[in-house]
């Protein structure tokens, strides 16, 4: 047990030195580029030979500072003052750094949190101003979460559009019979599938604890809300309230305002995922998935294609092609780049919630399910999630499926059937009196 213990540590320092080495490497490079005007304006001013301002030249500036600054920090032969004095201002302000910024805790989430920061930062300003700018049309109106749904809605017409002038003419030219009317039903299928599930997840509210019943089931009180909270019931601070079997805060899932920041770019919802509208949100993302995958297998040859008719336009003398054929080209490349693009960005977000639901549990719910396993590890015991039911039956309960029709009128067709259960109370599998430790 020590041994792992030791073992975790040394790696979460390796984690923490690295970190701290990229940002020194930062500030150098930022010195250099810094000092390189001035060393222009001086070699110029001398008539000498002006450098570069290549990357290799800012590259074998920054390995001089630090190698210079490493002899200063190496200790002399007689006992050097300067060395010695640097070399404690270095182990002091490396300690007071681990103090101030280290702990046992840290971890690689720690960091990729640390990280991402000015990425959170950015998307929450850019949110607030959309939300400026939706205002100065609409004073009274929705806020940034109508800018979102616009967008979402404008470029999933632009690619439906492209695909009904420039692919699907070339399926009719040059395919069979039956693989026109796979293309045309396959194609329209996802389509309905994405606009039905997309409008029902920002329609939707996600669920919250009744105010007016005081028999409530609860597990604890909500601090902010002073009202009883259910299991795996969590509290949006978007949102202000609390929601049953919290996933998540979308920002860009428009709707109503009872509307987290994980999962905040991929799939654009702007409202809180929680127990009624959880299946619509993750059969969005996987059907949209499949349609960005389907679109961009279809067009591979057309994306091609026009690649090299763009590519050819830089030749002397160019290619006649005709302004309808130029526009033509510019759309199918468009079409395979957005598409393909989505795809990658989707498809990892749907793969991460397709893991959740196989273990029965929420975003929220994994990362206290971390801390509690952990927690019980060292005391010798084995966590157990009280709500994980079996792979497959989580997938039951979690669409809905009663029967084996359903896995077709519910799963692959639209479908606005209720989730299972009321969100207050959770069926439980019987395996021990202590089902969180065994």
């Amino acid at each position: 047990m020590e041994n792992s213990v030791a073992v975790r540590l040394q790696y979460n320092e390796l984690l923490f030195y690295a970190a701290c080495v990229s940002h020194c490497w930062s500030m150098c490079l930022c010195v250099c580029v810094c000092l390189q005007g001035r060393v222009f304006r001086r070699r110029a001013a001398g008539g000498g030979m002006r450098l570069g301002s290549s990357w290799r030249w800012q590259l074998s500036r920054a390995m001089r500072l630090a190698l210079r600054l490493r002899r200063l920090c190496r200790p002399q032969e007689g006992g050097g003052r300067v060395g010695v004095r640097l070399s404690a201002a270095w182990r002091y302000g490396k300690l007071l750094l681990r103090s101030l910024y280290y702990n046992s805790l840290t971890n690689s989430d720690t960091l990729l949190d640390c990280a991402f920061e000015p990425v959170y930062w950015i998307v929450d300003n850019v949110t607030r101003w959309f939300g400026v700018v939706s205002s100065l049309f609409q004073p009274t109106g929705p806020d940034s979460a109508l800018v979102f749904v616009c967008l979402v809605v404008l470029l999933t017409s632009s690619v439906v559009i492209i695909i009904y002038l420039f692919v699907l003419p070339t399926i009719f030219s040059s395919y069979s019979a039956h693989w026109i009317a796979w293309h045309l039903c396959c194609g329209h299928w996802l389509l309905i599938l994405v606009v039905f599930h997309y409008y029902k997840a920002t329609t939707t509210s996600p669920g919250h604890p009744p105010k007016d019943k005081r028999d409530v089931p609860s597990v604890s009180i909500c601090k902010k809300c002073i009202t009883p909270k259910p299991p795996r019931t969590h509290h949006c601070s978007i949102c202000s309230l609390c929601v049953l079997k919290m996933d998540h805060h979308c920002r860009i899932l428009s709707g109503r305002r009872t509307l987290f920041d994980l999962n905040t770019f991929p799939a654009w919802l702007n409202n809180c995922v929680g127990h009624l509208n959880h299946r619509y949100f993750f059969s969005f993302c996987l059907y949209m998935t499949l349609g960005c995958v389907y679109c961009s297998i279809s067009s591979r040859n057309l994306f091609l294609d026009a690649y090299s008719a763009i590519e050819t336009s830089f030749q002397t003398p160019p290619p006649d092609l005709s302004p309808s054929e130029s526009v033509a080209h510019k759309c199918i490349i468009f079409l395979w780049v957005l598409t393909s693009s989505v795809a990658v960005a989707l498809g990892g977000l749907t793969l991460w919630h397709a893991k959740l639901i196989s273990r029965g549990e929420t975003s929220v719910e994994r990362h206290i399910n971390r801390k509690e396993a952990r927690r019980l590890q060292g005391n010798g015991k084995v966590f157990r999630n009280p709500y994980h039911h079996g792979r497959l039956n989580n997938w039951k309960l979690f669409f809905g499926v009663e029967t084996r029709s359903h896995w077709l009128t519910r799963v692959l067709l639209p479908s606005s059937h209720p989730p299972s259960g009321d969100g207050l109370m959770w069926d439980r599998p019987s395996t021990s009196s202590d089902p969180m430790a065994i």
